[in-house]
């Protein structure tokens, strides 16, 4: 399994230090490098290329998280932004929607829980771990873009469900009823206006929930 390149930017050295020494036991997880600072940032993810960088919202020297956001964006579209923070407010969770950054994170997160989160990312999933319930974040992003994104419990539904398992196997899964499979299943189609199991399994594919096989 390919290893994940993070780059961790903070303006604490404390939160760099513990963020690099929890992840030292993640086989998955490779730090690359670390930055103070918005234009530090920008250079390092420049030299080390990262695949996703964990960035903090405040920061000094006039380039906040969301300004570096931006300019991540053209010096290296390829990597993916979780931003880890300890502000929590609708505000910053829009912006970060309007954005389009993928990932959202507090910094209390707990080590399974943040890697949880990168390896969402870095499969091009959004994670957004807030106070603000997924079906509000859901209707945001329905405002923004005019389409919705599924929740990483819909997800996962829609993963098992292409691969043929059936409602009581995707329940005992993840510990819910067979009833709850079926109605987040419908939910799930009204929401991609779907009619079709091929229909759902081309969305599978298209987002790399599954694999083609062959």
């Amino acid at each position: 399994m390919k290893p994940i390149n993070v780059l961790i930017v903070d303006d604490h050295e404390l939160v760099r230090r513990g963020l690099k020494l929890m992840f030292r036991t993640n086989e998955r997880i490779r730090v690359v490098g670390e930055a103070a600072e918005g234009a530090a940032a920008i250079q390092e993810a420049i030299r080390t290329r990262p695949d996703v960088i964990l960035l903090d919202i405040t920061m000094p020297n006039g380039l906040d998280g969301f300004v570096t956001v931006q300019a991540l964006a053209e010096e290296v579209p390829s990597a993916k932004i979780i931003l880890l923070t300890m502000h929590d407010e609708e505000i910053y969770i829009k912006r970060a929607l309007e954005l389009d950054v993928p990932g959202f994170m507090s910094k209390n997160s707990d080590p399974s829980q943040l890697a949880e989160g990168i390896e969402y990312v870095f499969d091009g999933k959004r994670y957004y771990s807030t106070s603000l319930t997924e079906d509000y974040i859901d209707k945001l992003v329905l405002q923004k873009n005019g389409h919705p994104l599924l929740t990483r419990r819909e997800l996962e539904i829609v993963r098992l469900s292409t691969l043929g398992y059936s409602h009581n196997e995707i329940g005992e899964k993840l510990g819910i009823s067979p009833k709850t499979v079926e109605n987040h299943k419908a939910r799930i189609m009204n929401k991609l206006q779907m009619k079709h199991r091929h229909e759902l399994v081309q969305y599978a594919l298209k987002n790399h929930l599954i694999e083609m096989e062959g």
